[in-house]
């Protein structure tokens, strides 16, 4: 089945991987994936990737983070349980909202950090006792791995991607 086999192009050199990428890109074909050992910059655009939205996700969170301690502290120090702690008025947030606002700003920075964590694992699919999909662990070290889909084009795409400087081609078939 042609369509389970992709081509695996390795390359050792994160600047001949970009220029790889660039030249594949003009020449049409899809990139299926891109396994690097460390984030390389402008990866993302040179492949046409979409801008994260992780960054809205943040400001939500932080907003989610400041309403549950404004009302956290509001239920407790104001209308569950006043307490007179250096002679402030304990009968209205407002007036001791100065007194607040580490707090506020703690829990914003919490929940933000810690929902944008779990929003991250659950968007990329990598949740607990999940078995790692690398296809060739010399990319966790030195190397970059390129994946291309085969679409009738394996001849075309091998000589492509030897131009571009990949030190390796492999045809591999994904089904495995």
């Amino acid at each position: 089945m042609e369509a389970s086999k992709v081509i695996h192009a390795i390359y050792n050199d994160d600047d001949v991987l970009m220029n790889a990428v660039k030249k594949v890109k003009a020449a049409k074909h899809q990139i299926e994936e891109i396994y690097t050992p460390f984030p390389v910059h402008g990866l993302d655009k040179a492949m046409g990737l979409a801008p994260t939205r992780l960054a809205i996700c943040a400001f939500l969170y932080g907003c989610v983070g400041l309403t549950v301690a404004v009302l956290m502290m509001n239920f407790i120090m104001i209308e569950d349980w006043p307490q007179d702690i250096g002679g402030k008025p304990s009968f209205s947030y407002l007036e001791n909202m100065p007194a607040f606002v580490p707090i506020m700003f703690e829990l914003t920075v919490f929940f933000a950090a810690h929902l944008m964590v779990i929003t991250f694992y659950l968007r990329s699919k990598m949740w607990p006792f999940k078995k790692a999909e690398n296809p060739d662990p010399r990319t966790t070290d030195d190397h970059f791995l390129m994946e291309l889909p085969i679409h009738n084009n394996e001849l075309e795409l091998q000589s492509l991607l030897s131009e571009t400087g990949a030190v390796e081609i492999n045809v591999v078939d994904k089904a495995h």
